[in-house]
């Protein structure tokens, strides 16, 4: 094409190409000016909706006039490929600009203005934009943001390209309704502008995935990361107009993109924000720091649990400190295994300074090398390498941390530490074996559980003055008893018995609540006795990542889904790669009969650990609904194979049954007799295989059996969706007042 002429156009040199079109640099002949030409590409000549979204673009584009909209003179057609002449803009693009991190608050603000700007004379055409991304603003050497490509723009008097019920745009800028293929207007471009924008002052997309559906969940049920755990200057106003602009319902956002443009405007004019490159740059309100998972230099991956302990136990020592601000594990461990300068993540987390460091263990000794790097510089303001005993950790985290303090020049008079701190531990084995038992709990397979175990019994039996090695022992028992591995009656009391002796030891230990807690909530049916163990661990540690996941199972039990929701969210933020996390969310969203994105859920939790039995679990319950009976049992099978127990054999048979293998499921009835090959059967899930052949009679005669049993599979009565037969029948009610009188609860 170089070199050619074009109706009027000399071709002089290509600029770009994308999915929609290559661009190239010409020469108008007739009006003697530069131009911009973007054709069609070849393979796209023969589709007739990509000609006409190509022709809309033309159309919408040319319907404004305006600085910040990119002008286009005409459509014409050569050799068969359709191109359209427009302005020749010279710049980048936002997308090429942020290559390089993080963006300033006042330029961010400043382009986010421009183009609210200039989407508001689109919307007062009725041209709604509906793909604003970091690659359609143009930012010009001027200094002007130009928005570019409408090609998927929605325009008045012209038939949709697409129906209701489909999605068309960029999928980590899509407004929930637009992921939903739902009708939209202006306040869209107002949500991909707003996603634009966090972007520009994080750095990072406020909604990630592993794939586009994972994408798309995250858009349509959770709520980002906010701005100041971030940026923690960026708290207030700003972090506030950008939660708006990202409201899930259209109604709660900014109405017009005049609106936001006043609201940037407002808060910049009044100084809620600086236009500082760096947090240095600004006046900060005391001293900050950000401490970075420790890197492990041992020979050993195993080791890693130890290096994220030894960071996590000094973040909890500064948190001490009066008058210094410590960015939270979440965040500061967003980071871990990246390669970005500090500066850069100091910058990003709104931190002065930046304490990494490593370990590197060898034997019954330990190096722990420590330094802290000024954010505004990159240069080293302290360093100090550790060489102890294993044993001796703890005085070196302590120490550590004193050593930063002083550097910060605090006040060194530490706040009093209650006598049952995790922290008066002084036994490193001792901590180091519940470390590993933890590491090896999380992993929720027979094998790994039954470790763990071993692990926790090692740590009490090295130092039986810990609590944590007791709540250890009363997490294995409850995970035993909730799977159905054991007997409730064999497996729960020992979980309570371990949880009350953790908190003999140590009233301040989380853990030991929400371990007692989950015992009282399933076992002896005490919910209201569980909800405040639950908010007694949340008010001690609201980073408990446990204590959150399980207080939403109590808010699932009592029927309010919005908080089960809730809690289950929290819980992910706080630990951001846990696969259980996500197959909890799987739960709540099948208990919301939202089957499609529930089975999402299930499918991230499997990309992060393949071999978690209840997300298998959960994929097949999912499956069931969306009757896919056969992938259903195959779910449930491999969840067997990790846990080996009678609850997913039964599961297989109600996927059986409900798949209308009648002769399947009743071979699987006849396995789960009592004194069978299985340690126990939940009487529920026994139910459940009768509910899904019509038989009511003997559905009912098992959950009678559950009830008399306190299975606690019974606690879902109300809301699984197993048991929507039966809720026309009067017994069905009958039962839920008894549970409600057990539970003492409004059930």
């Amino acid at each position: 094409m170089i070199g050619k002429t074009i109706s009027h156009y000399r071709i002089l040199e290509k600029l770009g190409e994308g999915g929609m079109g290559v661009v190239y640099k010409a020469e108008d002949m007739k009006l003697g000016r530069t131009v911009a030409l973007k054709f069609l590409p070849p393979d796209l000549t023969r589709d007739a909706g990509a000609k006409a979204r190509f022709v809309q673009e033309a159309r919408a584009a040319a319907a404004l006039k305006h600085p910040g909209i990119c002008t286009v003179y005409e459509i014409d057609e050569y050799d068969g490929r359709s191109f359209i002449a427009m302005e020749l803009l010279e710049g980048q693009t936002l997308r090429a600009r942020l290559t390089a991190g993080a963006m300033s608050v006042g330029e961010a603000v400043d382009i986010a203005t421009q183009v609210a700007v200039s989407l508001e004379e689109a919307h007062n055409k009725g041209i709604v934009h509906r793909d604003v991304k970091p690659e359609n603003i143009m930012l010009v050497t001027s200094g002007h943001v130009i928005i570019m490509d409408f090609g998927l723009a929605r325009m008045p008097g012209v038939t949709r390209l697409t129906q209701t019920g489909s999605t068309i745009g960029t999928v980590n800028y899509m407004s929930p309704e637009q992921a939903r293929g739902e009708e939209v207007d202006g306040r869209t471009d107002i949500w991909s502008l707003g996603a634009v924008l966090y972007e520009m002052l994080t750095g990072q997309s406020p909604f990630r995935g592993l794939h586009e559906q994972a994408v798309m969940f995250q858009i349509i049920n959770t709520v980002p990361t906010p701005l100041a755990e971030l940026r923690p200057d960026l708290a207030g106003p700003l972090d506030a107009i950008v939660r708006r602009a990202l409201a899930k319902d259209p109604a709660d956002r900014q109405q017009t993109a005049a609106e936001l443009a006043a609201d940037l405007r407002a808060a910049a004019d009044h100084g809620a924000f600086g236009s500082s490159a760096s947090v240095s740059e600004k006046e900060c309100e005391g001293p900050s720091i950000a401490v970075l998972p420790f890197v492990n230099m041992s020979a050993d991956p195993e080791q890693e649990y130890f290096c994220d302990g030894i960071a996590e136990e000094i973040i909890n020592s500064l948190t001490k400190v009066k008058g210094l601000r410590v960015v939270a594990r979440t965040s500061a461990f967003y980071f871990k295994g990246r390669t970005q300068d500090v500066r850069e993540i100091g910058t990003r987390l709104g931190v002065e300074t930046i304490l990494e460091g490593s370990v590197r263990k060898s034997g019954s000794r330990v190096r722990i090398t420590a330094q802290c790097v000024n954010v505004s510089n990159g240069y080293h303001i302290w360093s100090e390498h550790y060489d102890r005993q294993l044993e001796d950790v703890f005085a070196v985290q302590d120490e550590i941390a004193q050593s930063i303090t002083e550097i910060l020049k605090l006040s060194l008079v530490r706040p009093r530490v209650a006598p049952g701190d995790r922290r008066q531990v002084r036994d490193f084995e001792a901590y180091n074996l519940y470390l590993k038992g933890r590491y090896l709990w999380r992993g929720r397979t027979l094998q790994k559980i039954e470790k763990s175990l071993k692990m926790f019994e090692a740590s009490i039996a090295r130092d039986p003055s810990s609590g944590l090695g007791h709540s250890g022992v009363a997490d294995v028992y409850n995970l035993l008893g909730w799977y159905g591995v054991l007997a409730p009656r064999d497996s729960f009391p020992k979980a309570l018995e371990a949880a009350e002796r953790a908190l003999e030891l140590d009233a301040s230990l989380a853990e030991g609540w929400t371990s007692r807690g989950f015992a009282k909530l399933y076992y002896v049916w005490d919910v209201p006795g569980a909800e405040k163990d639950f908010q007694r661990a949340i008010a001690l540690n609201p980073g408990y990542s446990l204590a959150n996941h399980w207080y939403g199972e109590y808010y699932l039990v009592t029927g309010r889904l919005d908080q089960a929701l809730e809690y289950g969210r929290r819980a992910l933020e706080c630990d951001p790669v846990n696969p259980a996390l996500y197959s909890l969310l799987a739960w709540f969203l099948y208990v919301e009969r939202e089957y499609d994105t529930s089975g999402i859920q299930c499918e991230m939790a499997l990309e992060l650990d393949p071999n978690l039995a209840w997300a298998n679990a959960m994929l097949g319950f999912g499956l069931v609904k969306r009757d896919r009976c056969r992938e259903a049992a195959a779910a449930f099978r491999k969840a067997g194979e990790q846990l080996g127990e009678g609850l997913f054999r039964a599961a297989e048979g109600y996927a059986l049954a409900a798949g209308g293998d009648v002769a399947g499921a009743r071979a699987i009835l006849a396995e789960l007799t009592p004194g069978g090959r299985f340690n126990y059967v939940s009487p529920c899930f026994v139910g459940a295989i009768h509910v899904a052949l019509g038989d009511k009679e003997s559905a009912f005669t098992y959950l009678e059996k559950a009830l008399a049993e306190r299975d606690l599979r019974l606690l879902f009565l109300s809301t699984d969706p197993i048991y929507d037969s039966l809720r026309s029948d009067s017994r069905y009610e009958e039962l839920r007042a008894r549970i409600a009188l057990a539970t003492g609860t409004i059930y």
